[in-house]
């Protein structure tokens, strides 16, 4: 029997099949500081030990979307080593905080197949459970990943798609600490729940350009080690002639593009679905804005919740785009990312 694990193909899963994924990770102060240095986040909850505080935590919690990729990446190995891209996301949630020092894990179950028509690769559907030291649910989300097939002459015709949840559904009890008398100085923003309007837009001015050092960087930073994010000698030989950036990392930098107009928005609640509508290179420039979908009240009168959908664009500015669709419907070319996702802002003080 090899040694060496070339990963799993298409033909390799099973619905219904279960993997715990190995590599559990201890998360240090040294990645909370990468992170930044690689996204440019700049949400304070998760800058500040003092506002965080404050804030009703015992020290700040780890940005959403760090923890996202770290617990996510434990995944790579078994269910995308083989991949040719990831697709998509749905009902993702963030139970529980997560702190430097923690240690998390993943497990994941297939939950859907289908064979691309070309038969040389499909679409492999799962469901993974991210869990902290102490079995604490702190990562739940499902998505879906085109994979390489390995006998590409052996058509199987399967075609089982599960269904998706439009949006999470609000429960009552956020685990979010009672907000009141929130420092705007310190976060950068004074706006709050009541200041947003369903249909509203916010342009988003500042734009990030990706070297292949910060992409690269980056996904090795959460361990993801996808052949189409590293091996630039393989990937010359495809179509892209070139390395494919980590789609997370895109969600990352239009998160942290967004900071601009949404600074009191520091949790992420759910993201509710996401799609990588294009691929994304180094040396792209990223822009973004976002939409008000819904502004959502919620029982407690401290927090509101926003359901977003922010955009993700290459080398085009937000006010220069008027669609992102074109005449038959699909995706134009500068749109990288179209993430819909639901965020916790507080209510102002009363």
């Amino acid at each position: 029997m090899s040694k060496i694990n070339l990963g799993n193909f298409f033909e390799d899963f099973e619905i219904g099949q279960k993997i715990v994924h190995p590599l559990p990770r201890t998360i240090t102060d040294g990645d909370v500081s990468f992170y930044i240095a690689l996204t440019g986040s700049r949400f304070a909850l998760h800058s500040s030990d003092v506002l965080a505080q404050k804030m009703g935590y015992k020290n700040k919690p780890l940005d959403d979307l760090l923890m996202f990729h770290l617990t996510f990446g434990k995944s790579v190995q078994d269910i995308s080593l083989n991949a040719i891209a990831n697709l998509g996301y749905a009902e993702v949630s963030f139970a529980n905080p997560v702190y430097v020092g923690d240690t998390v894990r993943l497990e994941t179950e297939v939950i859907g197949l289908k064979e691309n028509s070309n038969g040389k690769s499909g679409v492999v559907y799962v469901h993974s459970i991210g869990y902290n030291q102490d079995e604490q649910e702190v990562l739940n989300l499902k998505r879906w990943v085109m994979v390489h097939k390995k006998n590409k002459d052996q058509i199987t015709g399967i075609k089982q798609i599960p269904t998706f949840e439009k949006t999470q559904p609000i429960v009552e009890n956020i685990n979010i600490p009672i907000q009141k008398d929130i420092d705007t100085n310190a976060t950068g923003g004074k706006f709050f729940f009541e200041d947003y309007e369903k249909g509203e837009r916010l342009n988003h001015p500042e734009g990030i350009t990706i070297d292949d050092s910060d992409h690269t960087l980056a996904t090795k930073l959460y361990q993801n080690n996808a052949k189409v994010h590293f091996d630039d000698f393989m990937m010359k030989d495809t179509l892209m002639g070139q390395r494919l950036m980590y789609g997370g990392h895109v969600i990352s930098i239009a998160r942290s593009i967004s900071f601009n107009g949404l600074q009191n928005a520091q949790w992420i609640y759910s993201i509710n679905s996401g799609a990588h509508a294009n691929p994304t290179y180094a040396k792209d420039t990223i822009y973004a804005y976002t939409e008000i979908i819904e502004t959502i009240d919620h029982k407690r009168d401290d927090i509101g919740l926003l359901r977003l959908r922010t955009v993700g664009l290459k080398n085009q500015r937000p006010e220069e785009t008027k669609t992102i669709f074109d005449e038959n419907g699909k995706y134009l070319p500068n749109v990288v990312l179209d993430l819909d996702y639901t965020v916790v802002i507080p209510k102002k003080s009363k």
